[in-house]
């Protein structure tokens, strides 16, 4: 992988990761796109930048975040994250090895823009409209939603925790907050468990490979960053329905092109 290629990716994460068309979906397209796809370094790195985009998360909302007079967010977030961690562990070679191709992603990516169409009109009266108000069963149940995201990559995290927290009565915005705080804990605990498992069977990680990571990591947060206020607002705006669209238009796109037998990759 080459800084170019490196600076590519964590573009496309810090656009993505907050956007309910599913960052990673898109990372491993842009990277069959480069002829990186089968690196191991490439599939580290796709998860490791994730980690970058987050931290926009708590740059952007420190003051709620570090309130450790509110102990109780702290559990929420810990009980959310659990079925995450749990799946993720039980699955993680079955995602790498048959889960992450191409025309997987595609797929979920038009399946899940369809379901996208309808969301709005399934969850219209909210009751939940504060972070307190969100107890225990409702964190938990919105992890598990979280859960469908790592057995179906393309199908988008962000996605499939704010349409669970919806489900749970939280309002849109309150929900994709949510998601927002959730995917700190989650994609630390993601980064940090690919990076052991990295290690272990390449035997260590390079000086050159720490460089890209640092340059993936902090592009991804410096765009994130912008992506982040994008999102909140287009989606109180217009709710799911364009992002919908897109998903659906770039499965198409990728699958007839498959189809055809061409490459995705442009190198």
């Amino acid at each position: 992988m080459s800084i170019i290629q490196s600076i590519i990716l964590a573009i496309v994460e810090g656009l993505t990761e907050f956007l309910p068309i599913s960052s990673t979906g898109h990372m491993v397209l842009t990277s069959s796109f480069l002829g990186i796809e089968n690196d191991k370094f490439t599939k580290l790195f796709e998860v490791c930048i994730q980690l970058g985009a987050i931290l926009a998360v708590v740059a952007l909302y420190w003051k709620k975040f570090f309130d450790f007079s509110k102990w109780q967010f702290y559990v929420k977030l810990l009980l959310a994250v659990v079925p995450a961690l749990i799946f993720g562990k039980l699955f993680d070679d079955l995602i790498d090895e048959h889960l992450g191709s191409p025309g997987f992603i595609a797929t979920i990516l038009l399946l899940g823009g369809i379901l996208l169409l309808f969301v709005d009109n399934w969850f219209k009266r909210p009751t939940v409209f504060e972070e307190p108000d969100i107890n225990n069963i409702s964190a938990i149940k919105i992890g598990m939603y979280q859960c469908l995201a790592i057995m179906f990559p393309g199908l988008s995290r962000s996605a499939a925790t704010i349409i669970g927290g919806m489900q749970q009565k939280l309002t849109r915005s309150l929900a994709a907050e949510f998601s927002f705080f959730l995917a700190v804990p989650t994609m630390t605990a993601a980064t940090g468990y690919k990076l052991l498992k990295f290690i272990k069977e390449e035997g260590s990680i390079t000086g050159e490979q720490v460089k890209l990571l640092c340059i993936g990591n902090i592009v991804a947060f410096v765009v994130a960053v912008i992506a982040i206020k994008f999102f909140i607002s287009v989606l109180n705006k217009y709710g799911f329905k364009y992002f919908g669209i897109y998903r659906i238009v770039v499965g198409i796109i990728i699958l007839a092109l498959l189809a055809s037998g061409q490459s995705l990759s442009v190198v």
